[in-house]
């Protein structure tokens, strides 16, 4: 029991994936035939990502490496998962964009993203080392994107309130999240005695929660006839 109450405690947003996901899936009716379709997939392998990423660093079942010292290495995984979920954001802000030029934009960005890790490859090794230079210059991408939506946002006319858009809490989530986590990341490998300082990790546990909550708002406030 006391074992159970730390993991909660300690690992409060793996639980609040799969609530998060749960609220998408009950809710999937008012978005099923948007760009955002298959988000209740993305959330469902985010959770299974984090939990992964916590058998491997806590029990010996799930270790990838047999050395001693690098036994509870899990990175690879999240590396894995951060051009997965780069990709599918990229891919919703170039399906829902409406302008032929942002379109290219978001294309263009997409190639400069996948290839800054293909670059980061030799100079990083991904079996032990978050490719964090690669996840700035994305997450740079991707506020470019929402920029480009925000912007085609503005010039329209829309009948609905915003609050039942469930793009916009999307956009508001992802905006927030990645203004600020990769810079979290270059403190924690350049600068880890901040990192440790300042408790960080904390800090980075409250994005992910505020961005989630997002997600979970826009689905439970969201319309149909409101999205776009």
């Amino acid at each position: 029991m006391e074992e159970l109450y730390k993991f909660i405690t300690e690992q409060y947003f793996l639980p609040f994936y799969l609530i998060v996901w749960l609220v998408a899936v009950a809710r999937y009716r008012t978005f099923f035939d948007t760009p955002l379709k298959y988000h209740p997939i993305y959330l469902m392998y985010t959770f299974l990502t984090e939990l992964l990423g916590y058998l491997v660093k806590h029990t010996d079942e799930f270790q990838f490496f047999s050395e001693k010292k690098y036994d509870w290495h899990n990175v690879i995984i999240f590396n894995i998962y951060s051009v997965i979920a780069f990709s599918f954001f990229f891919y919703i802000y170039w399906k829902v964009l409406k302008s032929r030029k942002h379109k290219k934009w978001v294309v263009y960005g997409t190639i400069i993203s996948m290839l800054s890790y293909v670059v980061s490859l030799f100079f990083q090794d991904p079996l032990h080392m978050n490719l964090y230079y690669a996840d700035l210059i994305a997450s740079m991408i991707l506020l470019f994107d929402i920029s480009l939506y925000v912007k085609e946002k503005k010039s329209e006319e829309g009948a609905y309130p915003v609050k039942h858009n469930l793009m916009f809490w999307t956009t508001l989530g992802l905006a927030v999240f990645h203004a600020i986590f990769p810079y979290l990341f270059l403190i924690a490998y350049e600068a880890p005695e901040v990192w440790a300082q300042y408790q960080l990790r904390e800090v980075l546990k409250v994005l992910i929660v505020f961005m989630y909550g997002t997600f979970m708002i826009g689905a439970l406030l969201g319309k149909r006839n409101a999205f776009r």
